[in-house]
């Protein structure tokens, strides 16, 4: 029996535009640039660097392109929160059947920017909806590696085999099933989080 929920964020609730930073960079002729910089960003997830750190590290990367354009392309991946998927978290919340949980990779500049375009009010009464609220860059860890999924199970002494993850990245669902959590490999575009209650039952 499915007693625990964790989510993943971008894809599964709120939308991302993942052409956003190749496309942005493309403008400046910078063709292939977003490949080059994912070490970067990848650190940058896991909080190894700081906000300012990976402006610098881009702008050393890329020279030429200023510290406000670097910002204005990486911020474009986060689009925008469909009002009846907060609404059902809301009411999933209220009903008391399932802890529920959000694990992310992210990092600051993208939460920052989530906040802006939900509205701080929104996204408090969004984030009080989770027991957990885990994010990679506050963690210093990141989704596929087991022992974010282990922190997480630990720390709320959650039973991996009453726990669904539900994420749209495929590496990351294997990751947490090697620990005999049940997932949900949402596919983007095709399923949708309001079909969650039929995935439960």
């Amino acid at each position: 029996m499915i007693k625990n929920l964790i989510f993943d964020f971008g894809g599964v609730l709120i939308n991302l535009d993942m052409e956003s930073v190749p496309r942005g960079l493309s403008t400046f002729n910078r063709h292939g640039a977003a490949g080059e910089l994912l070490p970067l960003a990848r650190q940058y997830e896991k909080g190894m660097v700081s906000t300012q750190g990976f402006l610098k590290g881009v702008q050393q990367a890329l020279p030429g392109i200023g510290r406000d354009q670097v910002q204005q392309i990486w911020n474009g991946t986060v689009a925008d929160f469909p009002p009846e998927r907060q609404e059902f978290i809301s009411r999933l919340k209220a009903a008391g059947s399932h802890r529920m949980f959000l694990l992310s990779n992210t990092n600051a500049l993208h939460m920052e920017a989530v906040e802006s375009i939900m509205g701080t009010d929104r996204f408090v009464a969004f984030r009080n909806c989770f027991e957990g609220f885990y994010l990679s860059h506050e963690l210093g860890m990141r989704k596929p590696d087991r022992e974010i999924f282990e922190y997480v199970l630990d720390r709320h002494g959650l039973q991996a085999g009453e726990t669904l993850f539900i994420d749209d990245t495929l590496e990351h669902t294997l990751g947490a099933a090697s620990l005999g959590i049940h997932t949900w490999h949402f596919r983007v575009g095709v399923d949708s989080i309001l079909e969650l209650e039929k995935k439960l039952l």
